[in-house]
């Protein structure tokens, strides 16, 4: 059954029903996200980057959580939605390798995109600096697993869990949750099948591929 929603006033036609989220993407209107994944059914909704102002509602709301219904009016740029958002982007960061020059994912990252959407800068001086000095994962032949530019999003599991082996998770609680094999094995001795697809869903700089890939 279709229904009509407003995104920013402007009129969208849509399945009732559908993850608003998405339906705003497929539509061209750019709402921040990191930990959205279009084929699951329930958002994991923990990067809270995506929130926004829904007519009727008391405060803003994740829009990756909702789905949409008819008449339903949304407001991606309103002063409530924005401050949640900026406070979630300078938490994620505090906790966020970041070395710009150097990252191999430098003008493609999606921390770059929220940032210039929402002008934002990508060092603040909200909330202190947090380094894990985790240790670098180059084990496998192919990429390395950088975990202290992980953002958490959970991309990579649930790209592993579709097209690889299901080896990676995450692992621990609070501010040393990360995303780690059984164990904490290194990624080539953990069953890894180099399908690569962790390292294409990644938005940031956390699994990128070696300059020069050897063969297997």
């Amino acid at each position: 059954m279709g229904c009509t929603i407003f995104i920013d006033g402007r009129e969208i036609k849509s399945a009732a029903g559908s993850n608003l989220l998405w339906v705003a993407l497929d539509n061209g209107i750019y709402i921040p996200n990191l930990c959205s994944i279009r084929s699951i059914k329930r958002q994991p909704a923990s990067c809270r980057l995506c929130y926004v102002e829904i007519a009727g509602r008391s405060e803003p709301v994740t829009a990756c959580s909702e789905t949409v219904v008819e008449g339903m009016a949304v407001n991606t740029a309103g002063a409530a939605a924005r401050a949640l958002r900026r406070t979630a982007f300078e938490l994620l960061m505090s906790n966020h390798l970041l070395e710009c020059a150097h990252c191999p994912k430098n003008r493609g990252c999606e921390l770059h995109r929220i940032a210039r959407f929402d002008h934002l800068r990508l060092k603040n001086r909200s909330f202190p600096a947090i380094d894990l000095a985790l240790p670098v994962d180059d084990s496998h032949p192919l990429f390395v697993f950088n975990p202290n530019k992980c953002v958490l999003c959970g991309r990579c599991i649930q790209a592993c869990r579709k097209e690889g082996k299901g080896i990676l998770d995450f692992a621990y609680r609070g501010i040393r949750t990360r995303v780690s094999t059984f164990m904490g094995l290194p990624i080539a001795g953990a069953g890894c099948d180099s399908c690569l697809a962790c390292v294409e869903v990644c938005p940031v700089g956390a699994l990128y591929r070696k300059l020069t890939e050897s063969k297997i």
